[in-house]
């Protein structure tokens, strides 16, 4: 019973951070399924590739009825990631976790304090073809050598980068996630990790449930606020990781 609500009140979590922030998922799901629910980092990290795809799916729907997914430039970062991604993945390989969790803790810091710059005058979302691949490029490359998803480091990009608006760069982003972590999944097919369904299912319902509200809770909040929080959360989990790394 003590499993269940864990998974149920981190699910929810995992849930409200995607679906209000466009990011977060990964970075908040695998802690969660190691430190709180026992399972291993290589179980841990599949599910929360499960958990955190069908989540992306359900709230990228509400977004995009919204009309704040911006399709082909979505479709050119993920797709310019992919290779990326695998190479630097096979490179992340050979070196020690520590170095690697402590590289993923100051690329998020980094991101959270581009985040909390002022937003540009400018942003109006018309992003050029080549300007896109490019970010998504590098965006693979850094999210595949820390072992992550990428949505957390997503959104910075189309705001910071592409220029895009607060609001768009959340839906554009679960577009995002939703092809890197089902590339992700076929990567690992067949690697024979086990999955817990006593602990993904109730995970993953109450993550597409909190997608709901999380959703709702962007669209209440002002973009800049909304552009704060998540910069906040990235800077908390951030300074937590760092301080894994170190001790």
């Amino acid at each position: 019973m003590t499993a269940l609500l864990l998974a149920l009140v981190a699910g929810a979590v995992v849930g409200l951070a995607l679906g209000g922030l466009g990011g977060g998922g990964s970075v908040l799901a695998v802690p969660a399924l190691i430190y709180l629910l026992g399972l291993t980092p290589a179980e841990a990290t599949t599910a929360a590739l499960v958990i955190v795809t069908l989540t992306s799916v359900t709230a990228l729907a509400g977004h995009a009825r919204d009309g704040n997914v911006v399709w082909r430039t979505g479709l050119l970062f993920a797709a310019a990631g992919i290779v990326p991604a695998m190479i630097a993945g096979a490179a992340a390989g050979h070196l020690p976790q520590t170095v690697l969790t402590a590289a993923f803790a100051v690329v998020a810091a980094l991101a959270a304090l581009r985040m909390l710059r002022p937003a540009r005058a400018d942003a109006s979302g018309a992003v050029r073809p080549g300007k896109a691949g490019a970010a998504g490029a590098g965006l693979g490359a850094v999210t595949g050598f820390l072992g992550v998803g990428g949505g957390f480091l997503a959104v910075p990009a189309l705001v910071g980068v592409l220029n895009l608006p607060m609001r768009r760069a959340v839906g554009t982003s679960l577009l995002v996630i939703t092809i890197n972590s089902l590339a992700a999944l076929g990567a690992r097919a067949g690697s024979g990790t086990r999955l817990d369904w006593a602990v993904v299912a109730p995970f993953t319902a109450a993550a597409v449930l909190g997608a709901w509200d999380g959703k709702r809770l962007s669209r209440n909040i002002r973009g800049q606020a909304l552009q704060r929080l998540f910069a906040c959360v990235l800077l908390a989990v951030a300074a937590l990781m760092l301080l894994d790394a170190l001790v």
